[in-house]
């Protein structure tokens, strides 16, 4: 598995995790990520994303206005299918993260 195939499935546990907050834009997600540390996260590397998980049911979409007259702005929310999927990420990632950390111990000595 290379690292941008390890990248994208954390990142989309993250943005599910991300628009399980409240609902969000996309600009607005690549600076929460940026703010936990995620810098090299694009604008341009979030949308595939985001599609296909509106097309898995992960995520809907409502198109707003913005107050200030300019063009409609795309708000995420997430599915009920897509809490079950940001719930099992939760699992995976304790279960994986916890043995990584656990062989990473080992090899301080």
């Amino acid at each position: 598995m290379s690292s941008s195939q390890l990248l994208k499935g954390i990142l989309e546990g993250c943005l599910l995790a991300i628009i399980a907050e409240r609902e969000t834009y996309g600009y607005e997600m690549v600076e929460k990520l940026a703010s936990y540390g995620f810098t090299m996260v694009s604008e341009g590397s979030i949308y595939p994303l985001l599609l296909r998980m509106k097309k898995e049911g992960l995520v809907s979409t409502t198109s707003k206005v913005l107050p200030s007259g300019g063009p409609k702005r795309k708000y995420y929310q997430l599915t009920a299918e897509g809490q079950e999927e940001l719930d099992e990420f939760k699992e995976r990632w304790a279960a994986v993260s916890s043995s990584v950390d656990n062989i990473l111990r080992r090899n301080q000595s």
